[in-house]
């Protein structure tokens, strides 16, 4: 198999300063608003969708099966893996990332059209899955590109940090979903909320989506992909080519994935059932925890990025999986207290771990595929990760504290999922680039090769 770290690199130094930072901006805008969409459907499974599109006499029960749908936005994102990751190293990053908005927006208003279980009977839970598997669909399209939209605009020596844009994506837009649902709850009596309420959140993405596809259409292509188009370079079948030649990137991309995934799952969409139905907590509440550790996020995952920068990538990524597995057995016994406060405590710093993970990640992923095959890797690593982690986790994590009474299968799954992204970092590659000799050309005519090992710096 051929070593991506071995390939001649044609990167340059990146585009001006004025235009990374609106790729910066483009690519934080656009997956910030697909998350606010993504988001609020997650809120709104652990919150309503239950009693309103699978009634049960058993809240569990009922919980479980929204949940199951939530799960579904997961299973469809490979589909946009493949679908929207092929077509971004074919015809461009910039299409592509229009497209997917569209597509998501599009869903997340429809949903928020859609008739309960009570008006039009078995119809409606069938809807809301198949709108659901649209809006996983153009997620599954959206993360690569909006990764390469701003890190291949930017010069390799800070490529954490302006990767890190779609990173902060996640917790901007669950921060806008929490938040509309949280006011929404604070304005509205209960069954007001259960009634139509719930609905604003999802038909305000109708503007948000408008305005990130004005962001998008403003940006111009990556040069990366001007090269590539201009060179005839583009992949004719990259699918298959980065199963042949980029497997050993692929599954360490995947794998280096999954506690991040799982650890996000646990800390904004499960906390949320976990506070109101084992700790007897208010709806907002739980919701004021998850909005203050997002808005801190914020701030932490460019840090991290940043941080990714200056210290070796793969050894920072590999602290944050260890923190990641140990902080859930600290965190449940804090938040089983009762305490409103420790468990604001617990939910932020697990937040936190998530951010040193989570900041880096972009890059990580994007420097395991060559230029030319990026946004296909980048696409399935994103997807196919999801599959194994974000996907069943709200609903692995129910099934355990329903069957066992207790948060140690809980915390020990994330332990596993842990162990899981160790194996993955360790298999992957360090995007460092050691500097030539003094008067030598670069590798390729380009910034120096990648080197395999530790090395120096990221």
């Amino acid at each position: 198999m051929e070593d991506v770290s071995e390939r001649p690199s044609r990167e340059g130094g990146g585009s001006g300063q004025g235009v990374r930072l609106r790729a910066f901006v483009a690519g934080l805008t656009g997956t910030s608003l697909e998350w606010y969409d993504f988001a609020v459907y997650s809120a709104a499974s652990a919150l309503v969708f239950g009693k309103l599109f699978f009634p049960s006499s058993d809240p569990l029960t009922s919980t479980l099966l929204a949940f199951s749908t939530y799960a579904v936005g997961y299973v469809s994102r490979p589909l946009g893996g493949f679908v929207f990751g092929r077509l971004g190293d074919v015809v461009g990053r910039k299409k592509v990332l229009v497209w997917t908005l569209t597509l998501i927006g599009a869903a997340t208003v429809l949903i928020g059209c859609l008739p309960t279980q009570a008006a039009i009977g078995p119809a409606a839970p069938v809807l809301l899955v198949l709108l659901r598997f649209a809006q996983g669909v153009g997620v599954g399209g959206e993360w690569g590109g909006a990764v390469l939209l701003t890190s291949e605009h930017a010069d390799e020596e800070h490529r954490g940090f302006w990767a890190s844009a779609a990173q902060i994506g996640p917790p901007a837009g669950n921060l806008m979903a929490n938040g509309a649902l949280a006011a929404l709850g604070a304005l509205l009596t209960d069954h007001q909320f259960l009634t139509w309420g719930w609905r604003v959140a999802f038909l305000l993405s109708s503007v948000l989506v408008l305005f990130g596809l004005w962001i998008r259409s403003r940006l111009e292509e990556t040069p990366v992909f001007q090269r590539l188009a201009e060179s005839g370079e583009r992949p004719e079948a990259p699918i298959r080519e980065v199963l042949r030649t980029e497997r050993r990137g692929l599954v360490a991309a995947v794998l280096g994935r999954v506690a991040p995934d799982v650890l996000y799952a646990l800390f904004t969409v499960f906390v949320l059932t976990y506070a109101t139905d084992r700790l007897g907590m208010a709806r907002g509440k739980a919701l004021t925890a998850v909005l203050i550790g997002s808005a801190l996020q914020l701030v932490l995952i460019p840090l991290a990025g940043a941080l990714s920068d200056r210290w070796n990538r793969r050894r920072m990524y590999l602290a944050g999986a260890v923190a990641a597995g140990v902080w859930p057995f600290v965190f449940f016994p804090m938040a089983d207290t009762g305490s409103w406060g420790l468990l604001v405590v617990g939910v932020v710093l697990g937040l936190v771990v998530h951010s040193l993970l989570y900041g880096p990640q972009a890059a990580f992923v994007a420097e395991q595929f060559s230029e030319r095959l990026r946004y296909t890797g980048s696409s399935l690593a994103y997807t196919l990760a999801g599959v194994i982690g974000g996907a069943v986790a709200p609903l692995v994590f129910t099934a355990l504290l329903g069957s066992s009474g207790s948060w140690l299968p809980l915390a020990g799954y994330v332990a596993v999922t842990a162990v899981v992204t160790v194996t993955g970092v360790l298999l992957g590659r360090d995007g460092v680039r050691p500097a030539p000799a003094p008067g030598a050309p670069a590798p390729g005519g380009g910034v120096p090769q990648a080197a395999s090992g530790p090395g120096r710096g990221r």
